[in-house]
């Protein structure tokens, strides 16, 4: 996988005149991993919406495994790790107000 610092690197504003921000260069780089272009627009919006480490996390997973649609595998994972994390945020939100009391 690319670090930021070398897509940042290649990024061209002359060339790529679609893509001035970040975020739409990490979504490309989702969609391009993923083997998923007709969906680009969706990578977009969640590399604009979703915790970058959340993302990383479930193209890793993705990435590694032999499946043939990539592009579900990665939105199944990403459902799963959104859940977890809600999860624990809740849990830890009780702890914190039974510890209050």
């Amino acid at each position: 996988m690319q670090s930021i610092k070398n897509v940042l690197d290649r990024f061209n504003p002359t060339t790529d005149k679609y893509v001035s921000r970040e975020f739409q260069t990490f979504g490309l780089h989702l969609a391009d991993q993923l083997d998923d272009y007709k969906h680009k627009g969706l990578y977009i919006r969640l590399a604009k919406t979703t915790h970058r480490s959340i993302l990383e996390q479930a193209l890793s997973f993705c990435v590694d495994s032999t499946a043939t649609n990539k592009g579900a595998l990665f939105m199944w994972k990403l459902k799963d790790l959104k859940q977890k994390a809600k999860a624990a945020e809740a849990a830890l939100k009780a702890r914190n107000e039974s510890a209050k009391t």
